[in-house]
């Protein structure tokens, strides 16, 4: 494995990535043929005659032969790792279930609210046209009934002025 991080020739550097490659695409292979069957004829050439490619087949061979009862961390079952992760999505979910559910009835309430608004203006309408206007009255003044086309009018009379003048007139 540590022939892998020694720097050499290029050529070797190219066939230990395609190794590396290999072997992860077999991982049933123990041999360094089954690995290199769909290699190039001149690459395997390389491999049977560069001992240093064979060195490093052998190592990844045999690394994957001691380590082939261990799973990778990645692998491993963690029990309530998953339960967990699903329980958060579910809760997720549901809150926004929740918060959608409650924008899509405002539509419903939104037409029902029209329709009452709308009634309730018509009645108002309808209400306010119908019903009697109270003009609020005013007192007869002496003056009223006089027009006054060329001259100014009088001055304004006082409540106390127009009393005593229609008294007068009682008497």
């Amino acid at each position: 494995m540590f022939n892998l991080l020694k720097k050499s020739d290029e050529k070797c550097r190219m066939l230990r990535d395609l190794l590396e490659e290999s072997v992860a695409a077999r991982p049933d292979a123990v041999r360094i043929e089954e690995l290199n069957e769909g290699w190039l004829p001149a690459q395997r050439a390389h491999m049977s005659q560069c001992s240093k490619c064979q060195e490093a087949a052998l190592d990844i061979l045999a690394t994957r032969k001691i380590f082939a009862g261990v799973a990778s961390y990645g692998e491993m079952e963690r029990p309530w790792f998953a339960k967990r992760v699903m329980a958060g999505i579910a809760a997720r979910e549901r809150e926004l279930c929740e918060v959608t559910r409650t924008w899509m009835a405002v539509p419903k309430f939104a037409s029902r609210l029209a329709m009452a608004a709308a009634a309730i203006l018509l009645v108002a309408s309808t209400w306010i046209f119908e019903r009697p206007s109270t003009a609020p009255t005013k007192q007869p003044t002496a003056t009223a009934g006089q027009e006054y086309l060329f001259e100014a009018p009088p001055p304004p009379m006082n409540q106390d002025d127009v009393l005593i003048s229609m008294a007068e007139q009682n008497q």
